[in-house]
């Protein structure tokens, strides 16, 4: 954990590269699909602690909190934190669910999402305090499989196909919910925005408009219109930037990734690509250059948030060199440190491996 961060490859576990990886400002954390969990210095990948687990689940992905000091996965109903110094077991917390399919965290609490019956509409919604694992109170809640949730200043949004609803962080109370006639298909969030959009899963030909939610209320905001593709997901930074990637109903292989000022209420620029991660990092969009772009395929490819992929000088697009880890075949994902790292890591899951490398 100690130095800087620098540029390496290293092999994952198996485990690993069924679970998820994330990073702080000063390590990089994996959770594996049994519920373990693997810290990994920044400065060459090497492993500095691992706390071992033998359940059998599909990994609910990992939160890593670096305020508290915590890293948290979820596997078959069972939540497990590691202290991100030490790498000793923090706690562990054993949901009534018996299932644990989505995680989020934020200003101390760990949410977990689980289902009891894979046909059912409903969830479980538990909030532990990540300091050391205590429940602070459970929710049965209206939600669409998949969906995802989002926590900040105070409150935790859920959505369940149709409508979202805030609950207050320290009760779970229901404290707002969207309006009837604003339909919330799929919820996107980043920094403290809300955004609803038509469905990934929709099988029709037209869509609801992209509609911005006020926190506090939930009722609509001016939004930016999106365009008549289908949206397939987004990111928001934390100034208020949304980057969706909306494609063709029929096929979502190739799209664009269209920005959009939320704050400003205006459409940034656009630019073509085919399905692959996205993140944001440092005040640019992070993605992976077309597949069928067979000039530069496999790089890494970082555009401003503002200036988009015309943009010229400091804020022109950056492109890394190709890697084994970015090449499409290795179905790479995007983590993104914490902080200043001025760094990327790219897990590969096909051969399983990370790499480090400078943000282009």
């Amino acid at each position: 954990m100690s130095g800087p961060w620098r540029s390496w490859a290293t092999g994952l576990s198996a485990g690993e590269a069924a679970g998820a990886c994330g990073a702080t400002a000063h390590q990089v954390v994996c959770a594996t699909n049994t519920g373990g969990l693997v810290g990994r210095s920044r400065a060459d990948g090497r492993v500095s602690w691992s706390v071992a687990a033998h359940d059998h689940g599909k990994s609910a992905g990992l939160v890593v909190d670096a305020a508290g000091e915590r890293a948290v996965t979820g596997v078959a109903g069972v939540l497990r934190a590691a202290n991100l110094r030490t790498g000793a077991t923090a706690w562990t917390h054993r949901l009534p669910s018996g299932d644990t399919s989505i995680l989020g965290a934020a200003d101390g609490v760990v949410y977990a999402l689980g289902v009891t019956d894979a046909t059912s509409s409903t969830a479980l919604l538990d909030a532990v305090r990540a300091s050391d694992g205590t429940s602070l109170w459970r929710r049965t809640v209206s939600w669409e499989r998949g969906e995802p949730l989002a926590a900040f200043r105070g409150r935790v949004y859920t959505a369940d196909g149709t409508q979202v609803t805030a609950r207050d962080a320290r009760t779970g109370a229901t404290v707002a919910k969207s309006p009837a006639g604003v339909p919330c298909q799929h919820l996107v969030s980043g920094g403290h925005y809300l955004v609803c959009t038509g469905s990934p899963f929709s099988a029709g030909d037209t869509f609801p408009p992209m509609r911005r939610l006020d926190p506090a209320t939930l009722r609509p905001l001016p939004t930016p219109r999106n365009t008549i593709d289908k949206p397939v997901r987004g990111l928001i930074s934390d100034d208020g930037v949304l980057v969706l990637y909306e494609a063709g109903a029929e096929d979502t292989s190739a799209g664009n990734w269209n920005a959009y000022d939320l704050v400003a209420g205006r459409k940034l620029w656009s630019t073509y690509t085919t399905e692959t991660d996205a993140a944001m990092a440092g005040g640019r969009f992070v993605t992976f250059t077309p597949v069928n772009d067979r000039a530069r395929r496999g790089r890494v490819l970082t555009i401003d948030l503002h200036g988009g992929p015309q943009a010229t000088g400091g804020a022109a697009p950056g492109m890394s060199l190709p890697y084994a880890q970015t090449r499409d075949g290795e179905h790479p994902l995007l983590v993104v440190p914490g902080g200043d790292a001025r760094h990327v890591l790219v897990m590969a899951r096909t051969h399983a491996s990370l790499r480090s490398l400078p943000l282009p």
